[in-house]
């Protein structure tokens, strides 16, 4: 029987991790602020933004979020994004008054599905 050298059977396991970590960060690049609203007076307001899981626009970019995307039930928020409803879990709830009246969400698209970094409920008029 004939053996390998160590170093050709870690080659395929040294390129599947490399492709792990390729990935990773091509998410987090994906999900950083693009600078469209940098001249924005609001725009240090959104920086602040923050939830019980961190900042919000330094993970994710925020999206708003239409009335009919959106509902609370027995204390609780949910939020439809890409057609799918998802439970916006209670440390996600941004606290502070909103100050631009729309709904938003930061959502965190992985590979376990979507889930949301911080919500912002807006006046549902």
């Amino acid at each position: 029987m004939m053996r390998l050298p160590n170093a050709v059977m870690k080659i395929p396991v040294l390129g599947f991790i490399f492709g792990i970590v390729v990935a990773h960060f091509m998410g987090a690049v994906h999900a950083r602020d693009d600078g469209t609203y940098a001249q924005s007076p609001l725009k240090p307001w959104f920086d602040s933004l923050k939830s019980g899981k961190g900042l919000c626009c330094s993970v994710a970019d925020g999206i708003a979020v239409s009335d009919p995307d959106w509902e609370s039930k027995g204390g609780h928020y949910r939020v439809r994004i890409d057609n799918e409803w998802i439970d916006v879990p209670d440390d996600a709830v941004i606290t502070e008054p909103n100050r631009v009246g729309r709904t938003m969400a930061w959502p965190i698209k992985g590979t376990l599905g979507i889930s949301i970094r911080c919500f912002m409920p807006g006046s549902m008029t």
